[in-house]
C-alpha cells in the first residue's frame, strides 16, 4: 500500500520532550517530508502547534486544531465548527456546581478566570499563553460578536472531575465531545466533530482514507486511527486505542513514530 498521508497526534504520541520533538523526531520528519504529506492533528490551539510544525519542517502543511473544531490552511479557515454560547453556560454552570474551573478557547485566543497551578503547567507544556478575565465578560463579548468555543478545557482534581464529566455525559454527551485527558482535565468539542473529520476535511474524496496513516494514544485519537488505512498506536495509549490500532509501536518517549517511519521507509 502506498500512503500519502501521515497524520499525528502531538501529546503523548510525537512529543518526545513533553512541549516539543526530539532532535531525532525532526531529522527523520525533515528526511521523509518530501516523500508524504505530514499533517499535526491535536486538541491544542493554532499557536500550540505552528512551533511545531517548524521545528519538524512542515509548516507548509495544514493543521488541525481542536480536535478537528477548526482546521486551518496555514492561514485559511478550511472548516469551523462552534459550541454554542447556550452550551458554554451549561457546562459553566456545571463546572461552578463541582468547583471545576473554565477554560475557553476560540481560533488563536485562550481565556481563564483565573490563575492556576494547572494553567501554568498547561502554558509550558502547549508554549501558549491565556488571557485571564471573568467568564461572564469572555460570554459577554462573545455573545455580541456571534461567535463561540473550539473547545472547552476543565480543570479540577480527580474527585471533582469524576463528578462534572458524569453529569456533563449524562446530559450533554448526545450534542457534545467529552472526554478525559487525564485525571484532572476533561476536554470538550463540538460534537458534531472530531480528528476524523477534520482530517476528511482535507481530502477530495472518502477513497483517500486508506492512503493515510494516523499515530496516537488517547481516546481523543481513536477514531482517525480506526478510518486510517493504518492506524498505530503508540507504546504508552491507553488499552482501548490499542484495541483499535493496526500496529503498537514504542511510547513517545522512545520516538515510536519516528523509529516507525525510519523503518517503514527503508524496508
Amino acid at each position: 500500500m502506498t500512503y500519502t498521508m501521515l497524520c499525528s497526534d502531538l501529546d503523548g504520541t510525537l512529543l518526545g520532550l513533553k512541549n516539543r520533538p526530539t532532535p531525532y523526531c525532526c531529522n527523520t520528519f525533515k528526511k521523509y517530508n518530501k516523500q508524504i504529506k505530514m499533517v499535526l492533528v491535536s486538541a491544542r490551539m493554532p499557536s500550540g502547534m505552528y512551533y511545531i510544525q517548524e521545528a519538524l519542517g512542515i509548516e507548509n502543511e495544514p493543521i488541525v486544531c481542536y480536535n478537528g473544531a477548526l482546521v486551518l490552511d496555514r492561514q485559511k479557515v478550511i472548516s469551523s465548527t462552534y459550541i454554542t454560547i447556550e452550551l458554554i453556560e451549561k457546562v459553566w454552570a456545571i463546572c461552578e456546581n463541582y468547583g471545576v474551573a473554565i477554560g475557553l478557547y476560540s481560533h488563536d485566543e485562550w481565556f481563564a478566570p483565573n490563575p492556576s497551578e494547572r494553567i501554568t503547567k498547561e502554558e509550558f507544556n502547549t508554549q501558549t499563553k491565556v488571557a485571564f478575565e471573568p467568564t461572564t465578560v469572555t460570554i459577554s463579548r462573545w455573545k455580541k460578536a456571534e461567535k463561540g468555543a473550539h473547545k472547552l478545557m476543565l480543570m479540577g482534581t480527580k474527585e471533582t472531575a469524576d463528578k462534572a464529566i458524569k453529569q456533563l455525559e449524562n446530559t450533554l454527551g448526545n450534542v457534545l465531545g467529552i472526554y478525559r485527558s487525564n485525571d484532572t482535565l476533561i476536554e470538550i468539542s463540538p460534537g458534531s466533530v472530531d480528528k476524523f473529520s477534520g482530517i476528511k476535511s482535507l481530502l477530495d474524496g472518502l477513497s483517500s482514507l486508506k492512503h493515510i496513516m494516523a499515530f496516537g494514544d488517547n481516546y481523543n485519537d481513536m477514531s482517525m486511527l480506526q478510518e486510517a488505512g493504518l492506524g498505530i498506536a503508540v507504546g504508552n495509549a491507553r488499552k482501548a486505542v490499542k484495541e483499535v490500532a493496526d500496529h503498537v509501536v514504542a511510547p513517545f518517549n522512545e520516538d515510536g513514530v519516528a523509529h516507525f517511519l525510519e523503518d517503514f521507509f527503508n524496508k
